[in-house]
């Protein structure tokens, strides 16, 4: 919310102008351009018009409208394929120049080698992209870990506050749900997890929202990966 969404925002018709003779570039406008026709009833859409290759004038005009229209698009708060596709482009892009990098706390790479060496298997599951993720981790503060995760799940599977969701992600990864620990900061979420069988932690954070007396009371709770003490899986 702080780093990447901003980085768009703010970097969107730069981007555009930089990567506009690329194919892939071409086929993110081109999905942009279909979204806003399909988005047409909605108020405050942008269409997109078609470039006609008339001059140097409607190439900005057009390539203002798909900034317009992505930024309409996240004041909304919008999901959809087009908009993930292209940030997930302009990130790609940011990442590998050493631009933005994941954040990672220092104690999530020790904890995870630790239980990979216990003979556990770690999963992602995010409301991002595998895309995301995976620039994410593979451009992190602590270099490319990667290799620390045995698979990425993300919304394809299904939202992560339904129970459903987490009955798919154990029957995909061949193992009993109550095998699985999920850890996440939304109390939505670890309701979610728990009703289907699976244990949770919710892992408490700077910048995390704030939990409440109840849920505090009720869900187990760390604030550290350290304080994870799980049984081998051998």
């Amino acid at each position: 919310q702080e780093t990447l969404f901003p980085y768009i925002k703010d970097n969107v018709k730069e981007y555009l102008r930089a990567h506009w003779e690329e194919e892939e570039c071409q086929r993110d406008v081109g999905l942009l351009r279909k979204q806003a026709q399909e988005d047409s009833s909605l108020d405050g859409v942008v269409p997109i018009p078609l470039e006609s290759g008339s001059g140097e004038e409607e190439l900005e005009r057009v390539i203002q409208a798909v900034v317009d229209n992505v930024h309409w698009q996240m004041s909304q708060d919008r999901k959809t394929t087009a908009l993930k596709q292209l940030q997930g482009h302009m990130w790609r892009a940011a990442y590998v120049t050493g631009l933005i990098k994941g954040e990672v706390f220092e104690d999530v790479v020790p904890a995870i080698r630790k239980w990979r060496e216990a003979g556990m298997k770690v999963y992602i599951y995010s409301s991002g992209s595998i895309e995301a993720q995976k620039l994410l981790f593979g451009y992190s503060t602590e270099g490319d870990i990667l290799e620390l995760f045995d698979g990425h799940f993300d919304t394809k599977i299904g939202p992560k506050v339904e129970s459903e969701s987490y009955r798919r992600i154990a029957a995909s990864i061949g193992c009993a749900t109550n095998n699985i620990l999920f850890l996440t900061d939304v109390p939505r979420e670890a309701n979610a997890a728990e009703e289907a069988d699976t244990h949770v932690a919710v892992v408490i954070r700077p910048g995390n929202a704030g939990l409440t007396d109840d849920e505090k009371s009720y869900y187990s709770l760390i604030s550290s990966f350290t304080e994870l003490f799980l049984p081998s899986s051998t």
